[in-house]
């Protein structure tokens, strides 16, 4: 129907411009008698007239039966328009007579072939009406209609010619314009199916879970699915037109040895970039060639978040080593503490018993004095190496975190230049753990930030509540944040940080942050830290709400242990 409603409306254009230049060029021309020139400016408003008139009318018709209705009404007074115009202006002779044809041709595009041929019958009936009037002489003695000036045989021939012109126009651009509605049909039907084929298939790659992206001949990306912008963090705005290297932060000759653009198969690797917050980034990747009718276009790639199970695979490791050393450092641990107390206490006896010289007295006085820093040693590992068991209770972190934090500002008093701000989410923040060794937890990272500042900063200790996972396997946990102005951790020491006995300070036993992922880790929780050189730490524990919850997160992955 909409197609219809543009016809008319061209229709009506057309009319108003074939009307002014043929009638105005007539009557610039002066062609005929006085009276014509009157007759042409007549027809020129009165269709003028009439189209303002059927441009109003077409805006209140709502339906396809009415609108043909009005096409052929609109046809049918054309068709009495140009008849009184070729009856003015010579009847047979008529150099207008030629309208007949534009009509009818307009008729089958606007109809169809029906139409047309309807239009062109017509056009035949009334034609040959005005040639018997001439003929007759119906109208001469008005003055209406002037005799035509050929015989009564020419008459018929030239009726002849026009009524066949006339029908063979409308089967013609009937046939056409059949022919033209198939086409159009056809091509909409074939956009209808294109564009479901399309849609069924962006559906996929939308819906597909692995990442999905694809790239023109110079390796710009054209296209990034879903799952790919959950992964890498970037929306499709972002990273339309960039070199796809560049959004992974891959350096193409560290994966490949050559350039991508000449792959002639798929390719398989495994790479470390970056999220678009700055976080680790662990993709298993298949790259292959994009072809066209087999010509190269781009490249497309599907590639997989690995980095969790990287992360998982590092920790399950770490804490194979960490239990066999334990278990062995332990049994040595023993081993050295039983001699070391006979040690020690023989050491006390000759203190108290012998007359010791100035030069001696010194001597044994550090003897002792290591011997007791050994046994404090030995006792905190075995701590760590073997803890006590859990005393799980329900507990608000944020009422544990103020009972640590009167001593952490006590010890802070010890040091020159810091100052502690506390952030604490409001209400209360609850879940079970073991108060005792939680306020260690919160004891250790508070004087190892201390530490980490020697020329004085700030320590920031922030708690929070968070979700983690989705929807039914999801749960809520609990974050308490150290954030430190100090030296930060170089980036080759990141991943020995929690490794006992590593240190980078001159005095300490570096077992503070083991025993910290140790309790942690006792919990069903986490550890993340953030750290750059000369920019200061963030340490975050996050504790789940429940056990279980934390069993579940470990054992899906769904959360990295450690993010550095």
């Amino acid at each position: 129907m909409d197609d219809l409603r543009v016809k008319l409306h061209w229709l009506m254009g057309l009319r108003v411009v074939a009307v002014t230049l043929l009638l105005g060029l007539s009557i610039a021309f002066q062609l005929g008698r006085g009276e014509l020139v009157f007759t042409f400016y007549a027809m020129i408003v009165f269709t003028y007239g009439i189209t303002i008139a059927y441009a109003v009318t077409v805006r209140y018709l709502t339906s396809l039966l009415s609108l043909t209705r009005f096409a052929y009404l609109q046809i049918g007074v054309d068709l009495l328009l140009e008849t009184f115009l070729v009856a003015r202006t010579g009847g047979v002779e008529s150099p207008f007579s030629v309208l007949y044809v534009i009509t009818v041709t307009l008729s089958s595009l606007i109809l169809r072939r029906r139409g047309g041929l309807v239009t062109a019958g017509f056009s035949v009936i009334l034609f040959g009406l005005i040639t018997n009037i001439q003929l007759y002489g119906v109208f001469e003695s008005a003055g209406w209609i002037q005799p035509s000036r050929l015989s009564v045989g020419e008459s018929f021939q030239a009726f002849g010619v026009h009524g066949l012109a006339l029908v063979m126009v409308g089967l013609l651009s009937g046939a056409l314009a059949e022919q033209l509605r198939r086409a159009d049909q056809s091509l909409v039907e074939k956009e209808r199916g294109l564009s479901r084929l399309q849609a069924f298939h962006e559906n996929i790659v939308q819906s597909i879970s692995s990442g999905v992206f694809t790239t023109d001949a110079v390796g710009r990306i054209t296209s990034f699915n879903l799952a790919a912008q959950e992964v890498t963090g970037y929306s499709l705005e972002t990273v339309q037109d960039r070199p796809w290297s560049e959004v992974f932060n891959w350096k193409q000759g560290d994966l490949f040895g050559t350039d991508p653009s000449t792959l002639t198969e798929p390719h398989r690797f495994e790479g470390e970039g970056q999220r678009a917050d700055g976080s680790r980034l662990v993709l298993g990747m298949t790259l292959s060639p994009l072809t066209e009718g087999g010509v190269r276009t781009g490249l497309v790639g599907v590639f997989k978040d690995v980095t969790q199970i990287r992360d998982m695979e590092e920790e399950m490791r770490r804490q194979e080593w960490l239990a066999t050393l334990g278990e062995m450092s332990a049994g040595m641990a023993h081993e050295i503490r039983n001699p070391l107390a006979a040690l020690a206490g023989a050491m006390q006896m000759l203190r108290r018993d012998l007359q010791l010289d100035e030069s001696n007295a010194p001597l044994m006085d550090i003897a002792i004095r290591e011997t007791t820093r050994l046994d404090a040693i030995i006792t905190e590992f075995l701590m760590y190496a073997r803890p006590p068991a859990l005393n799980l209770k329900e507990c608000d972190l944020n009422a544990l975190l103020a009972e640590t934090l009167d001593l952490i500002r006590h010890e802070a008093r010890s040091h020159e230049n810091l100052t502690i701000k506390t952030n604490p989410a409001p209400g209360p923040m609850v879940a079970q753990v073991d108060p005792d060794q939680m306020k260690q937890v919160f004891w250790n990272l508070a004087t190892n930030a201390f530490e980490a500042m020697p020329n004085g900063g700030s320590l920031t200790i922030s708690t929070g509540r968070r979700r983690v996972g989705s929807g039914g396997r999801g749960g809520d946990v609990i974050e308490i944040a150290f954030q430190d102005t100090g030296e930060g951790i170089k980036k080759q020491d990141l991943d020995k940080i929690f490794l006992p006995f590593f240190t980078t300070k001159r005095e300490g036993s570096g077992l503070g942050l083991a025993a910290v992922h140790r309790i942690v880790d006792l919990h069903s929780g986490w550890i993340r830290v953030e750290s750059e050189e000369g920019q200061g730490s963030r340490f975050v524990v996050c504790v789940p709400l429940t056990a279980d919850l934390g069993a579940r997160l470990w054992h899906e992955g769904r959360e990295p242990w450690k993010r550095y």
